[in-house]
This record gives structure tokens, sequence and C-alpha cells, in this order.
């Protein structure tokens, strides 16, 4: 990836982010934020009549994983520790979740759109999800997406370095 040069300005590279492996990365990390973010909406439309004070946040983390995987896509890698960072506290948030939601089987609770055992499941599902999303984030964190190497193209009659 070189940035527009022109002459005698200095040609900027990413090798990092020429290896397969930092590409392969990036593709995951922006498919488990896009996956993470949709189990939260159907969770979140799903129990929207069981949620009480949830659904504001939600919605947030909602758009925070696809703005997120916009950045990412994009080579940003300072996000990724704050991705992580969110993708423990969702999982958190999702394990205190899961035994709330089984509960809600018992008698005398309104259901909500999607069964309360459906939506504990996909809780469970969420929180493993949100595993996922930190151990690829900070394995992408490590590749060093963000290292420049810079050129200078050589000028008509430039000596050539001794060696070269």
């Amino acid at each position: 990836m070189k940035a527009v040069v022109h002459k005698g300005e200095a040609v900027i590279e990413h090798p990092n982010r020429v290896k397969s492996a930092s590409q392969a990365m990036r593709v995951v990390v922006v498919v488990v934020l896009i996956l993470s973010s949709l189990l939260i909406a159907v969770i979140t439309i799903g129990g929207w009549s069981a949620l009480a004070g949830m659904k504001p946040i939600c919605i947030v983390w909602i758009f925070l994983d696809l703005l997120f995987a916009f950045y990412v896509a994009k080579w940003a890698r300072g996000v990724l520790p704050v991705i992580a960072t969110l993708a423990m506290m969702m999982g958190v948030f999702g394990l205190i979740a899961i035994p709330s939601w089984v509960d809600r089987e018992g008698f005398g609770y309104a259901q909500p759109a999607l069964s309360s055992s459906l939506l504990g499941s996909l809780t469970a599902i969420l929180v493993a999800l949100q595993l996922l999303v930190i151990i690829t984030s900070m394995y992408a964190f490590r590749q060093q997406w963000n290292v420049e190497v810079e050129h200078w193209p050589a000028e008509e009659g430039d000596a050539l370095p001794a060696g070269a």
C-alpha cells in the first residue's frame, strides 16, 4: 500500500499490511465484529419487551461494533485494544444476562418475542463470540499494522550507495 508520490517526495509503505496473515486477520476481525453486532441486534429485538435499561446500550453497542469494523477494514490498528475492552465488557454483561433469560421460563413471566430459552442460548453464543473478538483483535494488534517504512525515489544523476 503506497502513498501517492510526486517527484522528490517520500514513498510510505506499510510492510506488515502486505503480509497475507495480516490481511486475513483484518478480514477475520471485521467478520467477527459484524457477527457480534448482528447477534446483539437479534437478542435486542427478540427480547425488546423484557429489556429494561439495556435497550439504548445495546443499540449503541451495535453501532460501535459496525463503526469499529469499518475502521479495522481501513487498517486502523488503534481501535483494536478498544474493541477488545468493549468485547470484555459485553461478555460480562452477557454472563450476567444468561441466568436472567433462563429464569424467565418460569410461571408468571411475560415472554418476549423470542423464547427466553432461545435468548439465553443466543446470549451464551454471544459471550463465546466476544471471547473470539478479544482473541482476534489482540492477535491483529500484535501484527503491527502501523509500521511505516519511508523510501526516497532516486533522482536522475544520484549516485547509488556503496554496495548497492
